[in-house]
């Protein structure tokens, strides 16, 4: 039901706080600021830890080489600091590095520098120095790392060679060895005439088996994870059951991602492809080799075909079968009786600075490789193995062994040392050494919550701050509770964060178009009528749905991104508001209704310069130019019953269109996978969805038209817009550092986007963090909270009143 881009699913970690009782502490020791936090798994490892609530039980301890501003810049100089302004207000930002990124495209090789402050202590006492930051990076990229971060996957010069022990000769021999047996096929009968050995052949097979087992496992932790909140109310287990049954944890895995159905009252579950039946009364559940079975069967043992749609953090599963053959064949060459004992791409260049050297420029692999927090290597490795000097990096090679062993206790430069995870509360203390400052208040706690305790908690006095779901429910809630009727008053304080995301209705521009030109003006006059129709719409379904968790966008693109076009910028514009002549459509005076008509009015300007035949007796639009419709069909995945956002937006504009003869049909299916099969096939004219959006605006993979549906690419760019400008822009774009730079080529890529019309933007929603406006100093708060600065920001200043 629920695939990797589903729409809306822009699942919100609920952090839920409950102070612990006054009993529980002795006359005269201060209380500690509590908060609440989800299921936790014990994984708090900078290196290991998989969920956010994991992730954010860490941070605490650690401290990142990389800063970012509000708006998710990079502060390149966060040493003596940068002051940059958000919302018209200063601010300045320091962290433990200054940061360099510098491309040169004569050799296409991208160095990327890190220059620690001097001075910075782990709250043991022990300086922070490079040694540590490459100890990081040994960890991460030794070939035995298991955890979620994907710094391997960038074009780190040498790495490929250190992580299979093979040189790139004898990399490319198995490498190409791999690619003659996947040619071969699974079915092929080994002979000696091969050039592989037997031994060779059924390990490769294991390997592409393996690799997609991994893949789907990972498909039921991203279930359990990211998309928790959908468990219960898709699945009909409560996560937590979920989670304490594996089997249940699978079946919820094949649920939501279309590979089954579950029955919660009568406990029997039916895989979608094999139709194989479970009683779970009767202690029957399917295993994760059932799940990997299904897949098989439902992309006929194409692994490539299974990773390029179901993957959930789109994994190459076929080229991590690769690599396990090169690493399995390639150190045993006889040509590499001498190893590779480091990674050429990383390089000491003094106590402080380090450099990291990749082939080629990628815009977002800064965020992975500079954004590492620095482990100390005293602590997760063993000092008494590291030499820089001889090829030593504090672990031995493939066993991280002991960094694992200190999984469930972190340690590191952040402002709070962890002292324990007891009863499902984990207990800080203030860690004196902080670079910048010990925190004012000693004692910090996470305590394992239910979320609906957040709001009630805050009005019996036990939870100081909690991050919430953006609800209208919720923002009522806390309106009913505060005197003056408003979301911060004398009970809670809230601060609005809009998510990380946005929403959006999409338009497929070979599917409407005239003339099968999806480019030509009469086919964006087309599409900018519909567009003109919704956009007009937008700010009264959102508002009912939504209330002031959420607002209407104007571009394609997350307000949180730095790269978002600013309402006070000189060229910013309102979507879709001016006429085919290029006159604004609307005055401020004017009545909502009066909009209506002057959105339908401008509408059939457009139609009527994309060459419809418009008859003035009638208002009605009789004929569509060769290659358009007068019926056009928009999918929006609303369970069947019309509860999406965007519902009344698609609903009016149907209504206004009918008015002037052109059809909207509306297809809201149950199952959502509807809409991105039809996607997949090529086959969307008009839909509804959402985008989840990663730090980097970088817009290739939506927009770029190498990707468009058919052309050889990743089939991302389901937009089918196909624009060399927009092309050289987005690729520009990603081989420059230079943020000003970037920001000003994206405004030109998105208005093109725009004139385009295969893209209304419709909403930025939004969550909320709430604190105790009784019992927390809100002043002492970090002001101004977004999504790239949270509330723990400046955790070292928080107080209690």
């Amino acid at each position: 039901m629920i695939k990797k881009s589903c729409a809306l699913l822009l699942t919100i970690a609920m952090l839920v706080a409950v102070a612990i009782p006054m009993a529980a502490f002795a006359v005269g020791e201060e209380m500690p600021i509590v908060s609440g936090i989800d299921t936790l798994s014990e994984k708090f490892s900078p290196f290991f830890a998989q969920s956010g609530y994991d992730v954010d039980v860490t941070s605490l301890t650690q401290e990142a080489l990389m800063t970012l501003d509000r708006s998710g810049g990079i502060v390149y100089n966060a040493i003596d600091g940068e002051t940059r302004s958000y919302n018209g207000v200063d601010y300045t930002y320091t962290g433990i590095a200054d940061l360099t990124v510098d491309y040169d495209e004569a050799a296409d090789i991208t160095t990327y520098t890190a220059k620690l402050k001097k001075g910075v202590q782990y709250s043991d006492g022990v300086e922070m120095t490079v040694d540590d930051l490459i100890f990081t990076y040994y960890v991460y990229l030794d070939p035995s790392y298991t955890g979620s971060t994907q710094l391997a996957s960038y074009n780190i010069i040498g790495v490929a060679d250190y992580r299979t022990q093979t040189t790139a000769d004898v990399y490319a021999k198995y490498a190409d060895m791999g690619v003659a047996l996947y040619g071969a096929g699974k079915d092929h009968v080994w002979s000696a005439d091969d050039a592989w050995t037997e031994e060779q052949q059924a390990a490769f097979w294991q390997g592409v088996e393996d690799a997609w087992k991994v893949d789907v496992g990972k498909i039921v932790t991203t279930c359990l994870t990211k998309y928790s909140a959908y468990v219960e109310p898709y699945v009909g287990v409560t996560l937590d059951e979920a989670l304490a049954n594996d089997g249940l944890g699978v079946i919820a895995g094949m649920v939501l991602w279309g590979f089954g159905d579950f029955d919660a009252e009568t406990g029997v579950f039916t895989a979608a492809v094999t139709g194989n039946v479970y009683d779970t009364t009767a202690g029957e559940y399917p295993l994760l080799d059932d799940y990997y079975n299904e897949t098989v069967l439902a992309y006929e043992d194409d692994v490539v075909a299974y990773a390029s749609v179901e993957s959930p953090d789109e994994t190459d599963v076929l080229g991590e079968a690769y690599n396990a053959f090169i690493a399995a064949f390639g150190p045993k060459d006889e040509a590499m009786s001498g190893g590779i004992p480091n990674i050429s791409g990383i390089k000491k260049i003094d106590d402080y600075t380090v450099e990291v050297r990749t082939t080629g420029y990628e815009a977002p692999a800064v965020y992975s490789i500079l954004g590492l927090e620095v482990a100390p290597m005293h602590y997760y490795g063993d000092a008494a193995m590291y030499d820089y000097e001889n090829d030593m990096f504090g672990f031995p090679f493939g066993d991280l062994t002991m960094v694992q062993s200190k999984t469930t206790m972190p340690m590191g430069a952040g402002p709070y040392k962890f002292v324990k995870y007891e009863n499902r509360v984990v207990y800080y203390e203030a860690n004196d050494l902080y670079y910048k400052g010990a925190p004012l208040t000693k004692y910090f706690q996470f305590k394992e919550t239910n979320s609906a305790d957040v709001i009630p908690g805050i009005t019996t006095a036990t939870i100081d701050a909690s991050e919430l779901n953006g609800t209208k429910t919720n923002f009522e809630s806390i309106m009913a509770l505060n005197s003056n009727g408003e979301i911060t008053g004398d009970v809670i304080t809230t601060s609005k964060v809009d998510n990380r995301g946005y929403g959006y209705i999409g338009i497929n521009a070979v599917n409407v178009s005239v003339g099968g030109e999806a480019g030509s003006e009469a086919s964006k006059n087309l599409r900018k009528a519909l567009a003109t129709v919704f956009s007009i719409h937008r700010a009264t379904a959102y508002d009912s749905y939504y209330g002031e968790a959420a607002a209407v966008i104007q571009y394609p693109i997350s307000n949180t991104s730095w790269a978002a076009p600013q309402p006070t910028d000189p060229d910013f514009k309102v979507a879709f508001s001016v006429d085919v002549n290029g006159n604004d459509i609307y005055t401020a005076d004017m009545t909502p209704d009066e909009t209506y008509a002057a959105a339908l009015e401008a509408a059939k300007g457009y139609l009527i310069a994309a060459g419809y035949t418009y008859d003035e007796a009638t208002g009605m639009f009789t004929a569509a130019p060769e290659g358009a419709k007068l019926s056009y069909e928009c999918i929006i995945p609303g369970d069947g019953l019309g509860d999406h956002p965007s519902f009344a937006v698609v609903t009016s504009a149907q209504a206004a269109l009918a008015t002037i003869g052109i059809e909207l049909v509306i297809n809201d299916p149950a199952d959502s996978n509807v809409l991105w099969d039809t996607l997949d096939a090529g086959e969307g004219q008009l839909w509804c969805a959402a985008w989840q959006t990663t730090v980097d605006p970088d817009m290739y993979q939506i927009y770029h038209g190498s990707n468009a549906l058919g052309m050889g690419g990743a089939d991302s760019n389901r937009y089918m817009i196909m624009d060399d400008e927009l092309d050289t822009l987005i690729v520009d774009a990603r081989k420059s550092d230079d943020q000003a730079y970037r920001k000003a080529l994206y405004k030109q890529a998105l208005d093109i986007v725009v004139d385009w019309a295969v893209e209304i933007p419709a909403y930025q929603r939004q969550n909320c963090v709430v604190f105790s406006t009784e019992r927390l100093d809100i002043d002492s708060i970090t002001p101004a909270i977004t999504t790239y600065w949270g509330w723990l920001q400046d955790i070292e200043v928080l107080k209690v009143k």
